[in-house]
């Protein structure tokens, strides 16, 4: 069995593939897939970060999360805007925060 075919991508990743009205998805799921991993490792990889913030920083956990949208989105992960979305709506699912609530979310972007 390819490594490709063991990963299981949640529908809300999915879903950043397949605009709106339509049911295939505008990439490869090898593109997807690749996506996927690099966006759950970043997700992962801020958690440390989330939480230093929040502690040395004395800031909200929805200012937290908003730094680090802010840093996905200005390109310090490689990411497109719904990319980012993605990664901090499900950095907030990780921390057990509630997401940001920043204009640009929505609720079929959660990562659940």
């Amino acid at each position: 069995m390819s490594n490709e075919n063991q990963i299981e991508v949640p529908p809300s990743f999915f879903a950043l593939f397949v605009p709106p009205g339509r049911f295939k998805p505008t990439a490869p799921r090898e593109h997807i897939c690749q996506r996927y991993e690099l966006c759950e490792d970043l997700a992962s990889m801020c958690v440390d970060t989330a939480q230093t913030n929040l502690m040395m920083l004395d800031l909200t956990e929805a200012d937290v999360l908003s730094r680090i949208h802010a840093g996905l989105v200005a390109g310090a992960g490689g990411l497109d805007s719904a990319e980012a979305q993605w990664v901090t709506c499900r950095l907030a699912e990780l921390l057990g925060w509630e997401p940001a609530a920043l204009p640009s979310f929505h609720a079929e972007l959660d990562p659940k």
